[in-house]
């Protein structure tokens, strides 16, 4: 059987608790069939919008004078990985147990290294928190608070850096989890961004890592077998939403790349899931990327739905 990393969308889990419990519940089910399979399995997660909300929300109770500072982001996105790991963790443990299975389950806070000099810093462009009337995000930003961009058609969303991720922090502690047979949560909402310091250590910066980059750096550095990166959406599609819509049931990296390049897929959705793949399947030889919806994660991993990306 494999070793997979599975990454779970940010806008798959929910913007309240009671609404993210029931979400990872759902996903639970998703999970526990891979571990059913025989599968070793590593799970991340975004954090798009829930980083954004305890960003806001903080900082607002900042502004009011309830709490006695702002929240940088690096703190945040500990935070979300948090809470979003806890709700999964239990989810998933109660699943399996209902299933008499006996593995165990950990949600690790994850840091995740990028250079200080990513271009990214200099041109925001990571969605995060909710989504905005054009009208109300250009209010927002004339009152100074931050960059807000059209996200795919879906409304208007602020923007930070998301630079690329370079190592991760703890890769041997993933390893280490892996090797006793533990379910692992790591690198929830692309880790927690930082760079190296002089003395050998780490610090954070603000920004949020795409989740599906972190996903295959992950990946890549625990030597996953498969990356599945699971979505709305049963398979990777050209023409979408146009004459000629195709769904892809195969592509080699060559051929995601040249589709990526022609502008087949949307900036803040499909493509990063893409140029993640290529990254990965590219990395090491017979390594596989999969594209699902998160409730065909188990048929994907037969070969019955998803867009399977090859080197």
């Amino acid at each position: 059987m494999a070793r997979i990393v599975a990454a779970l969308g940010g806008n798959a889990l929910g913007s309240t608790p009671d609404e993210q419990r029931e979400r990872a519940a759902e996903a639970a089910g998703a999970l526990a069939a891979l571990i059913r399979q025989g599968h070793e399995l590593v799970v991340t997660h975004g954090n798009g919008p829930q980083v954004g909300m305890i960003h806001l929300g903080l900082n607002c109770a900042a502004a009011e004078s309830v709490i006695p500072a702002e929240i940088p982001f690096p703190e945040c996105g500990a935070m979300s990985q948090g809470y979003i790991g806890y709700h999964l963790q239990n989810a998933l443990l109660r699943r399996l147990r209902a299933e008499g299975l006996a593995q165990e389950v950990c949600s690790l806070v994850t840091q995740v290294v990028v250079d200080a000099g990513d271009p990214a810093f200099l041109d925001p462009g990571k969605p995060v928190g909710a989504f905005y009337s054009e009208e109300e995000a250009v209010r927002r930003m004339a009152a100074g608070d931050g960059i807000y961009k059209e996200d795919a058609g879906r409304g208007w969303r602020k923007v930070v850096p998301s630079p690329h991720p370079v190592d991760i922090v703890e890769k041997d502690s993933v390893l280490a989890l892996l090797r006793e047979g533990i379910v692992v949560v790591a690198c929830g909402g692309g880790g927690i961004p930082v760079v190296k310091t002089g003395d050998g250590a780490y610090e954070g910066v603000s920004a949020v890592i795409d989740k599906d980059y972190a996903a295959a750096c992950l990946a890549s550095l625990v030597e996953a077998d498969d990356l599945l990166i699971l979505t709305a959406v049963d398979r990777v599609c050209i023409n979408f939403g146009r004459p000629g819509q195709l769904e892809l049931k195969t592509v080699t990296a060559d051929e995601a790349e040249r589709y990526a390049d022609e502008g087949q897929f949307a900036a803040g959705s499909m493509l990063p899931k893409i140029r993640a793949a290529v990254s990965f399947v590219r990395s090491r030889p017979r390594r596989r990327a999969v594209i699902c919806s998160l409730d065909k994660a188990a048929l994907a991993m037969s070969g019955g739905s998803g867009t399977v990306v090859t080197a």
